[in-house]
């Protein structure tokens, strides 16, 4: 049975690396195809997942600053809450986000929100 429940957990999630993979208040990039996913780690270890595209021109928050759940864009500063994607303050845009699980210290991101982008993308 514990067998059969782990498998149904492999195949709704996938495995993207070990927490300490990613330093805190860092991020390291996933490639899906031709989609590339920013994985954040904060300062109290929560991981996000994100599209690795500023909404406003475009720059790879991946090389961002993070600071509390949010990380600033290096091209103009746009902050982005990681939770939400969504800009914040006075700016205005949102990123995909994309759900993660942290199991035995190793991360996991929804199969089904990297599916459904990838299919988006793919019919664009």
């Amino acid at each position: 049975m514990k067998g059969d429940v782990m498998n149904a957990f492999e195949s709704e999630w996938i495995s993207i690396g070990a927490v300490t993979d990613i330093p805190r208040e860092g991020a390291r990039c996933v490639d899906a195809g031709a989609l590339r996913v920013a994985v954040f780690r904060t300062a109290e270890d929560d991981v996000y997942a994100i599209e690795d595209r500023c909404p406003h021109r475009g720059g790879p928050l991946s090389q961002g600053i993070v600071h509390g759940g949010c990380v600033t864009c290096p091209l103009h500063n746009m902050v982005i809450a990681l939770d939400t994607g969504e800009a914040q303050g006075a700016d205005e845009g949102h990123v995909t986000t994309f759900r993660t699980q942290v199991r035995d210290g190793i991360i996991f991101i929804a199969a089904s929100d990297i599916a459904s982008i990838a299919q988006t993308a793919s019919a664009a």
